[in-house]
């Protein structure tokens, strides 16, 4: 605003010699563009993704199918040692009711008599009759 003075717009700027001008040259760059991947190529990508994702899946379903039989065999060991020791508790308890001592005392209080311990009687079944072949054909012969 040096031109401005005291409100007078009239005077003249003072000249100034041109500078001299620069040339600029433009260049152009020629751009190429990729073109776009061809449809077969698009497909083999897109099934090669699938078969990927199916491998992983049935890989993923094994781990699972494996995981649930370990849980059940663990839960089948935990059931195998509580049956286990109910059995040795059983087998206690039979060893208890089969001592002498108390066999004796439940003879006793059923009423068996325990002194005659002399008094031993054998029994024996009793032999069957032997059937002869020609009973057996009679039999047989006389059903209709």
């Amino acid at each position: 605003m040096p031109s401005y003075i005291q409100g007078n717009l009239a005077l003249d700027r003072k000249r100034t010699v041109p500078a001299a001008k620069v040339k600029i040259k433009e260049t152009t760059k020629v751009v190429y563009r990729n073109k776009s991947l061809p449809t077969q190529e698009k497909m083999l990508y897109l099934f090669t993704v699938l078969l990927c994702v199916l491998v992983a899946g049935v890989i993923i379903w094994r781990y699972a199918s494996i995981y649930q039989m370990n849980a059940s065999i663990l839960k089948m060991q935990g059931e195998i040692r509580e049956i286990q020791a109910q059995n040795s508790a059983l087998k206690q308890e039979v060893e208890k009711l089969q001592s002498p001592d108390r066999l004796k005392e439940e003879a006793v209080r059923l009423g068996f008599n325990l002194d005659d311990d002399k008094k031993v009687s054998l029994v024996t079944p009793a032999k069957p009759k032997t059937t002869t072949s020609s009973s057996k054909n009679t039999k047989a012969a006389s059903k209709p």
